[in-house]
């Protein structure tokens, strides 16, 4: 199943819905991770039960999960992409924090910050918790998973290197685009066998396939479940592959103007315009 959340014409009340070819089935406001956590047969149930359908496309797709306890990504999690940077390959996962305040809809977009023009994209395979959980082992990590879904890991390079935790340079607002929905692991044969691919304004900058993470998905919930509990919403997003923008000569960073793409088979597509940071985004 693919659950997202919603709205028509980009107005209006917020709806949850699963996707069902080019339509959407409402089947209420309860927020995705709270449906799924009551069992795929009562999504189904009520999809089959719903009377109201919409379109794809006249809808607003949101970020699937707006308001997660945590947004926990992994640096350096790919064999060529740590070529790229020059970098050693880790004996330990690398993780950070992205603060939630970065987290935007699969088609909002990008702002291009007043304090830095080095904005770089990372097309990553996101994972959404299911259930509280502790000290999971990498043998039962599936079970704790309610889905996937695409991450845009939008990253201020200049800003991330200037501090070894990398929270603020991955944080700024709107850089966590997620989506389009959250895609059920009925769906996905093998998290670590996805092609994910990103594209700037239609040419392809990142190829690859999840295959060649260091630390599987299965891996990283074992750590982070190891330090602390993990809750249903928790996003995890799971690194990402070579081709950044940063690594390659000259730099190629997002500008206003551009759209970047970023595709994962068999989990879906988000696509996100770039632009200025507004100038009325002061908040005191």
């Amino acid at each position: 199943m693919r659950i997202a959340r919603f709205r028509l014409a980009g107005a209006g009340p917020v709806a949850t819905g699963v996707v069902d070819g080019d339509e959407i089935v409402e089947v209420g406001t309860m927020e995705p991770v709270e449906l799924l956590a009551g069992g795929a047969g009562v999504v189904h149930a009520l999809a089959q039960d719903a009377r109201t359908r919409h379109p794809l496309g006249e809808v607003e797709l949101l970020a699937p999960v707006p308001n997660p306890r945590k947004f926990l990504a992994i640096g350096i999690n790919y064999a060529d992409h740590i070529r790229e940077t020059g970098r050693e390959a880790p004996t330990f996962p690398v993780f950070f924090n992205k603060q939630v305040t970065c987290i935007t809809g699969p088609h909002d977009p990008i702002q291009i910050p007043r304090v830095s023009s080095d904005v770089d994209f990372e097309g990553e395979l996101g994972i959404v918790i299911g259930r509280r959980c502790r000290h999971v082992p990498v043998e039962r990590a599936h079970e704790v998973i309610a889905g996937f879904l695409v991450v845009n890991d939008v990253t201020v390079r200049d800003w991330q290197y200037r501090s070894p935790t990398w929270t603020l340079g991955k944080s700024f607002d709107t850089h966590g685009p997620t989506g389009p929905w959250i895609t059920t692991p009925d769906e996905v044969d093998d998290p670590q066998d996805l092609r994910i691919r990103t594209l700037l304004n239609g040419e392809t900058m990142q190829d690859a396939s999840t295959s060649e993470m260091i630390f599987g998905c299965s891996e990283q919930i074992a750590t982070l479940s190891t330090a602390f509990t993990l809750e249903p919403g928790d996003l995890v997003s799971t690194g990402t592959p070579a081709g950044v923008g940063v690594a390659r000569q000259p730099p190629v960073f997002l500008r206003a103007g551009d759209s970047v793409r970023i595709e994962i088979d068999g989990v879906g597509a988000i696509e996100n315009p770039v632009v200025d940071e507004p100038a009325d985004t002061e908040v005191f």
